[in-house]
């Protein structure tokens, strides 16, 4: 058959082979639609790809591995794509049952190894933590989520995740400083307050009958907003704080859907460039809202030094926030400060590990509570004991006489 070169593509795709040498891989295609033409090379690469790597995988294999399914990358990495956690579940349930307790799963190239016993849970995540405690290579959207594992969910194990969990849990979760946010801690709780007694009024609406009022958003609310004051120093206003919240929840809410674009990013970034378009969206968004915050602070502190104020002169509602201990830091591998991306992603992290958390800790309290009215009745009988007929809120110099209150929360 007769072709017109002069009316054809010609693709060249240069691919390293196991040797270190280059590999010409040449696609003719007649000239037809430009969109089909490249989808058509882009599924030919990334089936050459992985087969290239699946090739290299075996050879370099040194090691034995548990039990499992044989290799399958494309159709492994599509299977976490289109099951959700439930169906994935059962499926490893499957394989356990068939294999038993220590199997091997291969997620594309990348080997995971699944345990299904206590005993060896132990002994390789308590006994032997070091050897288990490093983190595979970040995907594609965590990479930018996380400023390139700059923050402490993602790091690789070694100095540089021990130095920003070091000063994370000394600077902000240590006794000293959970101790000096307790002016933070009575603004929220007046704010609970306000917001229940205001829902109650509003339920009622004229009937003095009781009312059921939820909590659960209340918590969630109040929880972060403790967080953001802690995070950035600042009492900001509840619209500030809805913007806050509104951007991490967006964010958080579609990092499943963002999932398929961890799947070969140079094919993904074309063949789902609008889902692309709306993740780097939603991280501007992050951008424009927290951003503002950390430069306030930045420039708050710079005029605190200037004047050489200490912390608690001339302004009783100054604390050390967690940005404020993220300014100087000096990576101790990189030898550098952190810049305001890798700030801002330590931001976010932190808001976003300790809300829902502890809002629901909270949420299965009062639970347990209304389930519990024996509980419920010995609750309230400690409480008064302590503050006898005083009509007062309950304050943290009295928790330590309320042994009862800290076993039902804890």
């Amino acid at each position: 058959m007769e072709t017109n070169i002069s009316s054809s593509i010609f693709i060249v795709f240069l691919y390293p082979t196991p040797n270190k040498l280059i590999l010409p891989l040449i696609f003719f295609f007649p000239k037809m639609e430009t969109c089909f033409t490249i989808l058509i090379f882009l599924c030919i690469s990334a089936f050459i790809k992985t087969f290239i790597n699946l090739i290299n995988s075996y050879k370099n294999q040194t090691y034995k591995l548990p039990p499992g399914p044989s290799k399958l990358p494309i159709i492994s990495k599509f299977l976490l794509v289109i099951k959700s956690l439930v169906e994935l579940e059962t499926i490893i349930r499957t394989l356990h049952s068939k294999y038993g307790p220590l199997i091997t799963l291969h997620i594309g190239s990348r080997p995971a190894i699944i345990i299904a016993d206590r005993f060896l849970i132990h002994q390789a995540l308590i006994q032997n933590s070091a050897v288990f405690a490093n983190r595979p290579p970040a995907t594609a959207i965590a990479k930018i989520t996380s400023s390139k594992q700059h923050n402490i969910n993602t790091a690789a194990y070694g100095p540089t995740w021990r130095f920003l969990r070091r000063n994370l849990t000394s600077e902000i979760l240590s006794p000293p400083p959970v101790r000096s946010y307790w002016r933070a801690r009575k603004w929220v709780l007046q704010i609970l307050l306000d917001r229940l007694n205001s829902e109650l009024a509003n339920a009622k609406n004229g009937d003095d009958h009781a009312t059921a009022v939820g909590v659960f958003d209340h918590f969630l609310f109040v929880m972060f907003s403790l967080l953001v004051l802690m995070c950035f120093g600042d009492k900001l206003d509840e619209k500030k704080i809805i913007e806050v919240e509104d951007v991490q929840r967006l964010m958080v809410l579609n990092l499943k859907r963002f999932n398929v674009l961890n799947f070969c990013p140079r094919v993904t970034k074309i063949v789902f460039r609008k889902l692309w378009e709306e993740f780097c969206q939603i991280r501007k968004q992050q951008d424009n809202v927290l951003m503002p915050l950390i430069r306030e602070r930045r420039k708050l502190k710079e005029e605190r030094l200037s004047f050489h104020a200490k912390e608690d002169d001339d302004d009783d509602d100054y604390v050390l926030a967690y940005v404020d201990t993220l300014f100087d830091l000096q990576l101790p591998k990189e030898k550098r400060q952190l810049d305001d991306n890798e700030i801002m992603s330590l931001c976010s992290e932190f808001l976003d590990g300790g809300t829902a958390t502890t809002t629901t800790s909270l949420q299965w309290v009062m639970a347990n509570l209304v389930k519990y009215p024996h509980v419920q009745e010995k609750l309230f009988k400690e409480i008064k004991g302590v503050l006898g007929d005083a009509k007062r809120q309950v304050m943290e110099d009295d928790l330590p006489k309320m042994p009862y209150l800290k076993a039902v929360i804890l």
